[in-house]
């Protein structure tokens, strides 16, 4: 898409994630800009919260004296709040204004009250990061109104889009003061869906039978529930990122959402010329840890396989992945396999006796050899006892060796000193058997980088794949398998053969199913997806233009 359909003269989005990468949605939000800043230069301004100091700057941030200076010379906030206006350092490099929301903490109890009267927001059961969340977005709603104040919006088409619960407070200040400006609330995962799946309640073959208010009483979510749900309730314009969420939202939140699926772009997979040595770099790299770790040499032609993503033990499937893995074990396989787990978790350092040995000409034992670093509490880890349990040794004669990452991959984690998407691409195949995974980003970055990737249909990206393609390693280099409630015994199978099938497959077929993957990924651009939210634009502004009677 070149040209946008629909005219914006002001979009702003605001998300915990705008500068600060935590999970998914910075990545849904940094890779979408560089598309919107191509249909909408510099009308799109980014709102996150400023929680970073000179001790601890933004990585992402680049400050800027010039931009929105006039606005920012003038503005008022109240005390406690502040703005820093720059740019975010990613593709595109779209306008981004941090807010310092220390202040909204003082007010907190007569704003909760108002949006008790207008929308039945119940915020006397909050607890945990709710009140941050919600300090945050009434500051981002400030910010939102300074600017449209000062630069005069009459008879302009302005837009408002919030992502996540944690900005639902900053959709209903706009609601409640600018019925003018369009507003989008984007829910990329309920919270009550994701919080009957961590307490391990079956949430598909019961989904219709669930009240979300109910269940937000049962599982002691009252105030998250409602804040979500009076957002998506209130917005012009309701979306969520997968036809299974949208199901979901349907049923818990009462109201049916607009889909917009998660694109990205791939602008971080090294070109053609540097994918070679790119691999080889990362091969090299996961062998030598390996090899360290173990204490012996991992043949060459080892294949490597991964898991990554959030330390949701269920519900993104690591459970899962760690079953199938061990039933691996009883299979002939051609080639030794060598499986990481890469979940940050509470960890403490990169283990000295693992450092000295990465550089040391001959390996020896160094005890541990499933652990690249040390846990603050390795009895209580879900990932570090189930491996255990499983029982995997990691002895020379073993077939399949388990290696447990519990870091962020940043480039400076102590051990591999790369990020994960340098390392990505050495892998051979992923393993991402979510049970619940409203989008899937995961499988979609492997299949970027030519690696084959195996799923659930409980995933976003896989319903997404099974709607647009025959969902095979030959042909797409994805594998969907299907999963339920209560078939974990035989998705666990299904995978370990799937896993057989590429371990044992020549060389000139995986060369084809890579190909087959990164053209698959090719598919799932924003300059696809970014149609769906040029729809909610228009919806949003056709619902503005009717409130104030235009």
């Amino acid at each position: 898409m070149d040209k946008a359909p629909v005219n914006v003269d002001l979009l702003f989005e605001t998300s915990w994630e705008v500068c600060n990468k935590i999970g998914g949605i910075y990545t849904v939000l940094s890779t979408k800009a560089k598309t919107l800043q191509k249909l909408y230069k510099d009308k799109t301004i980014f709102i996150g919260p400023d929680v970073w100091n000179d001790e601890n700057p933004s990585p992402y941030f680049v400050p800027s004296r010039t931009l929105l200076k006039d606005w920012k010379a003038q503005a008022q906030f109240p005390e406690g709040v502040s703005v820093r206006v720059g740019r975010w350092d990613i593709p595109g490099r779209p306008i981004v204004v941090l807010v310092k929301f220390d202040g909204m903490y003082a007010v907190k109890d007569s704003f909760y009250g108002r949006m008790w009267d207008l929308y039945k927001v119940d915020s006397l059961h909050a607890y945990g990061d709710y009140d941050e969340a919600c300090a945050f977005s009434h500051a981002a709603g400030i910010v939102i109104e300074s600017i449209c104040q000062f630069t005069g919006i009459a008879d302009k088409k302005v837009i408002a889009h919030f992502d996540e619960w944690t900005t639902g407070m900053g959709l209903l200040y706009i609601n409640d003061k600018m019925p003018e400006v369009g507003t989008i609330f984007t829910t990329h995962a309920t919270c009550i869906g994701r919080s009957i799946c961590g307490n391990g309640k079956p949430l598909y073959d019961y989904l219709r039978g669930y009240n979300g208010d109910q269940m937000a009483s049962e599982l002691n979510m009252q105030s998250k529930h409602s804040l979500e749900k009076a957002a998506a309730l209130q917005a012009d314009c309701f979306t969520t990122v997968s036809d299974i969420t949208a199901i979901e939202c349907e049923q818990l939140l009462e109201r049916r959402p607009l889909v917009t699926p998660n694109g990205f772009e791939q602008n971080f997979v090294p070109t053609k010329g540097k994918f070679v040595p790119s691999r080889e770099a990362a091969r090299k790299t996961l062998l030598n840890v390996a090899s360290s770790l173990l204490g012996y040499k991992m043949p060459d032609d080892t294949f490597i396989i991964a898991t990554s993503g959030r330390c949701e033990y269920h519900n993104k499937g690591i459970d899962l992945y760690l079953d199938s893995i061990a039933r691996l074990r009883e299979n002939k396989l051609s080639r030794t396999v060598l499986a990481f787990v890469m979940v940050p978790a509470w960890a403490k350092e990169a283990r000295p006796e693992l450092q000295a040995a990465l550089t040391a000409k001959r390996k020896s034992p160094i005890g541990d050899s499933v652990l690249t670093h040390t846990l603050n509490n390795p009895d209580q880890d879900p990932i570090n006892c189930r491996i255990r349990g499983i029982g995997f040794a990691n002895a020379k004669a073993d077939n399949v060796k388990v290696i447990y990452v519990p870091c962020y991959l940043n480039g400076s984690d102590g051990i591999f000193d790369k990020t994960y998407y340098d390392l990505l691409i050495g892998m051979d195949a992923t393993v991402f058997p979510s049970y619940y995974e409203p989008w899937g980003y995961t499988p979609l970055e492997s299949i970027a980088f030519g690696v084959p990737t195996i799923t659930t249909t409980l995933s976003g990206f896989g319903q997404w794949i099974l709607s647009t393609e025959d969902a095979t390693f030959s042909e797409c280099g994805v594998n969907v398998v299907a999963r339920g409630d209560f078939n974990y015994n035989e998705v666990a199978d299904r995978i370990a053969k799937s896993l057989e099938y590429l371990i044992n497959s020549n060389p000139a077929s995986l060369a084809m199913i890579s190909s087959r993957a990164m053209n698959t990924a090719s598919l799932a651009a924003w300059s696809y997806f970014i149609e769906y939210y040029v729809k909610a634009f228009e919806v949003a502004l056709n619902a503005a233009a009717q409130r104030i009677g235009k």
